[in-house]
This record gives structure tokens, sequence and C-alpha cells, in this order.
């Protein structure tokens, strides 16, 4: 059973939130050499502090920043790490858009290399503005392999993709490591090419390239627990999805493909699953989450405006206990409503009323947030 106020919470929020206009504004106006960092940097401040008192008001006993620091989820954190791509579109997708886009694709123009922490302020930020557990959210540290491969390691910045894994593992290791030394308890990996494995489309185009997904599937989870073990001071999540870039999603499948070596293998105590559309398959694949691990069910979509009911989603979640007890279960969005700045073709007030449904399916069912 776990410890009431201990992560994760039966109300969780993934992550990133629609950026107010006044925040996208400063951003082109830096571009644009109008303003200085400072100056943006007191516009995020100021927004990052509404969005910590929506999700209070909302009745969340977690909080993140909204990722308003960053132009997407992962971007931000490996161009830190050197001279690197990870979001390059093939072509230009219009926000609001529906069905499958387009992979971003990564490029690898120098070695990985940790230099100082990316999250660190953030935490401290947070800390001290909120009374409820802040959140950090970092990418996964498979997410530049799998929208490269081999190729894309080798290709000018390394000769022995081990080095590159290599790397990999001490930039990650060592963010954490300042996470952990700087107070922080909490932390959600964001790793969706775990959840792409079961598309027959990303199968195809993996081995296409020169990769065996089944053996890809065994590499990801050595090197996230080569990451991940040695923290006993941090909680670690890790969230899965399929793609949430404007409302367009990346890959389509159930978690048959990975679900065994997924929640058996991977030293990781909860995960954070999308379970918003039939996309997502059924819950089925359940079954193999050991006894002593979480699932924060994502049955409320970021994507569209229209709110769930939530007496269906009391259904879903009855439904799931079927293969992990209710104790061991939480809810969330599938998502965040801004993988990317210019975020989802979603409304403001929508977002709210989204993140209030969360924390009163919390409430219904649990009794608590």
């Amino acid at each position: 059973m776990r410890t009431r106020g201990a992560p994760p919470f039966r109300a969780e929020h993934i992550g990133s939130l629609l950026r107010p206009e006044r925040l996208i504004a400063a951003r082109r106006r830096l571009g644009a050499g109008e303003i200085g960092r400072d100056e943006l940097a007191a516009i995020e401040d100021e927004a990052i502090l509404g969005a910590v008192r929506l999700q209070e008001a909302a009745g969340f006993a977690v909080v993140t920043d909204g990722e308003f620091r960053r132009h997407s989820y992962h971007g931000y954190f490996y161009s830190r790490l050197g001279d690197i791509t990870i979001d390059a579109m093939p072509a230009v997708e219009a926000r609001g858009s529906e069905g499958r886009g387009l992979q971003p694709a990564a490029r690898i123009g120098s070695r990985i290399a940790w230099r100082d922490a990316a999250h660190v302020d953030d935490f401290m930020r947070l800390k001290s503005i909120t009374r409820a557990m802040p959140k950090i959210t970092i990418p996964g540290p498979c997410a530049l392999h799998f929208r490269g491969g081999d190729a894309a390691v080798t290709a000018s910045a390394y000769d022995d993709v081990d080095a590159f894994w290599s790397d990999i593992v001490d930039a990650f290791r060592r963010e954490l490591a300042a996470l952990a030394l700087a107070g922080c308890r909490y932390v959600q990996i964001d790793e969706t090419a775990f959840a792409k494995f079961g598309d027959p489309q990303v199968q195809a185009a993996l081995k296409a390239r020169g990769d065996d997904w089944d053996r890809l599937i065994d590499r990801y989870i050595d090197v996230t627990n080569r990451v991940t073990r040695g923290f006993p001071d941090l909680s670690i999540g890790m969230h899965l999805c399929r793609g949430n870039r404007g409302g367009r999603w990346h890959a389509e499948g159930s978690y048959d493909a990975v679900a065994e070596r997924l929640f058996n293998q991977l030293d990781i105590g909860s995960f954070f699953l999308e379970y918003d559309s039939p996309r997502a398959g059924d819950f089925t694949p359940l079954r193999f989450v050991p006894r002593h691990k979480s699932v924060v069910l994502g049955l409320v979509t970021t994507k569209r405006s229209a709110l769930e009911d939530i007496d269906e989603l009391g259904r879903r979640v009855a439904d799931a206990s079927r293969f992990v007890d209710l104790d061991r279960l939480g809810v969330s969005p599938q998502c965040g409503f801004a993988s990317v700045e210019t975020g989802n073709p979603i409304t403001f007030e929508a977002q709210e009323a989204k993140l209030r449904l969360v924390v009163d399916l919390a409430r219904l069912i649990w009794g608590t947030n």
C-alpha cells in the first residue's frame, strides 16, 4: 500500500501546460532582440507562479512548472548536452490537425557531455512557491537514439555506439544526482519509445534503418536501468505515450509488445500510461505489473477540449483494477497539454476543467487526491 503523501499520487499531472500568450510573445521578442534573457526569465517566473496556483486550485498534491522554460519537453535538455537536435521535423504540420504525425528526427553533431544541472534551479523555484510536492520531468535517455538510430550516432560524433550509450548514462546520472543533492524527491522520465514498439509501422521503420525492434527493447531497458539505479532518495516514475504534438500522434498499438519486460525488468516503481483512446489497446497488458509497482492511468485526453464523463472514467478504472489492485492505481491526463510550446488544440478553460476532473475522479474513487 502507498504511504500517504508519497508519490505517485492518486491524481497526477504529466507535466506541460498551455503557455500563456505573454510568454510565447516574450520568446519571440527575445529571438528578435527586443528583450534580454533577464526580462524573459521574469516573465517565465510570473507564468510559472500562475501555473502552480492553477494546479493547487484544482486540488493537486503534486505540481510541475508547466515546462514553461522549454521549447519542447526534451529538446531543451538534449541541446544542453552538446550539438544535439532531437526535434528536427521532416515537414511542417499544422497545429490542430488530426491523425498520425511525422516522427521528429535526431541529429548528433558532437559527443554527449553533462556540463551543469538543467533542472536544479527549476526545482528550487518550485519548492519556494508551493507547499505541494514538486515533480521534475525529464526526457528519457533513449529518446535521442530512437529518433536516429545507430546511423545518427555514428554519422559524425561517434565511431562506437557503446561510447555514445556510456556518455548518455553518465549525463543522465549526473543530472539525477544534482537533483537529489538539491533535495528533489520526485522525478518523472518521459520515455515515449516504449509505447511505440507495438506499432507495425514503427517496427517496419526501425527494421528499414537496420534496427531489430525486439532487441532494441532490451537495450533501452538496460540503458534506463543503468541511469536510474542507485538513487534511493528519488521516487522515479516513467511516462509513456504515442506522440503528443499539436494534437497529432506518432504511433498506435497496445503495450503487449513490451509489457512483460517493461514492467518486470525495468527498475522503475511507477508507470504513467497513455490510455485515452483505442490506439492504446485495452488493459490486459497490466496483468504483467508486479505487486510492488504502481500504474497511473492516463484516461483524460489533452488533444481535444471535450470533457470526459466522470462516471465512464470511473468504470474504466474499475476495468483496469481487474489486472492491478485499485490501491496501486492513480489517474491523470494521457500526456501534457503542450509537449511543444505551441501547445495542443485545446482551450485554457478546457485545460483547467480537465485538471479538476482528474482530481474529482481520484476523490470519487479513493476519497483522496
